[in-house]
């Protein structure tokens, strides 16, 4: 049985309408209309609701004998799920965590309003600022002041897919009670008459306070390297939306995967890095410091929901695939390029060359002196 999912249609000519990083705005590719999303939102408000709810059930009947037809999917089945384009009839088979995507056999973008309903809802998006152009053109500066790039990756390489996603992201609130104490040195060097005197002053120097942190992110899902989305923050706050799936034609989005009962371990780690920071920083004005005690009190708060976006770019080289993740705000990018190994050897060979020739110039010159 197939659920119902919703596209966003112009009001004025009835094309797909899609939501434009330039313009801030949900456009028409056919009449060139524009509209402000929540003009859209609430034109569309009543159908949300309405096909969030909606199930549509087909029998087939006949004297076909489908007694040896079955509809187990295997283990895949779990993480199945069909729905119905609005716009051409077609039976859409997506995962289970899929909220928006687009018709493969009309093109429309198309959402799934039940994805986000009661307690799914996101709290807040982020709208895509960068359009596709400006994700390609920040990768091909991400390879530049790269010694080590292969010649043949920059002429070779292929872009096979580009796409917007809105990853889910947990944002925690949290307010943090420590003491730190910490082993610090001041040292002092002294002139007297032919002999030259160090003074080591030693110090204990402790810390008490308290920090209060808002939406502190770890992100939702389970198909997105953690690594990458920590790389590609920060996000700007300041434009964060209340949410609404009018901003997710044209891109991909994904529900969470992750609980927040799953990802507060990550959070937690991830308030007592910045507490640990914002402590030593107030540590000034000696030579050394090191930790030697600490007490940390986390008093967590609420978790909201939100939708970040990401640009998702794959590339082949050589029969080899490189993933790129770029902050669809910002522009910030994250990923692994190949290395030409011949290349880091003469770098090896220079530096090793020329810290020779430094050890035997010195050594002359004492041997001089």
């Amino acid at each position: 049985m197939a659920e119902q999912i919703t596209n966003y249609q112009c009001p004025a000519c009835l094309g797909p309408l899609q939501y434009s990083a330039a313009s801030g705005k949900l456009e028409c590719e056919y009449c060139d209309s524009s509209f402000e999303v929540a003009e859209i939102e609430a034109q569309y408000q009543e159908k949300d609701e309405k096909a969030a709810a909606a199930m549509e059930t087909t029998q087939l009947q006949g004297q076909w004998d489908t007694s040896d037809l079955s509809d187990d999917w295997g283990g895949e089945d779990a993480s199945l799920k069909a729905y119905n384009c609005p716009s051409c009839g077609a039976q859409l088979l997506c995962e289970e965590a899929t909220a928006a995507t687009s018709c493969p056999y009309c093109g429309n973008p198309t959402v799934v309003p039940g994805q986000f309903a009661g307690a799914l809802k996101p709290d807040y998006v982020i709208p895509f600022k960068l359009q596709k152009t400006d994700a390609i053109t920040k990768l091909k500066g991400y390879y530049k002041g790269k010694p080590f790039l292969p010649g043949t990756f920059l002429a070779k390489h292929t872009v096979e897919k580009i796409q917007g996603v809105y990853v889910p992201f947990w944002l925690y609130d949290g307010k943090v009670t420590g003491d730190y104490a910490y082993k610090a040195t001041h040292v002092t060097v002294r002139q007297h008459k032919d002999e030259e005197v160090t003074l080591t002053d030693h110090y204990r120097v402790e810390r008490a306070g308290s920090l209060s942190f808002e939406k502190v992110p770890v992100d939702a899902s389970s198909k997105m390297p953690d690594d990458y989305m920590d790389s590609i923050e920060p996000f700007d706050y300041s434009e964060l939306k209340p949410f609404s799936t009018a901003y997710l034609p044209g891109f991909l989005a994904d529900k969470y995967d992750v609980d927040a009962e799953a990802s507060i371990d990550r959070a937690n780690e991830r308030i007592k890095k910045s507490t640990e920071d914002a402590f030593w920083s107030t540590v000034q004005g000696y030579d050394t410091v090191l930790p030697v005690e600490s007490n940390i009190n986390l008093r967590g708060g609420r978790a909201r929901y939100a939708l970040y976006p990401v640009w998702i770019l794959n590339t082949d080289w050589m029969g080899k695939k490189f993933t790129f993740a770029i902050n669809g705000q910002t522009g910030k990018i994250a990923g692994d390029l190949p290395m030409d190994k011949s290349a880091l050897t003469r770098w090896r060979l220079i530096l090793g060359a020329a810290a020779g020739a430094v050890t035997f110039a010195l050594s002359y010159l004492f041997w001089l002196l």
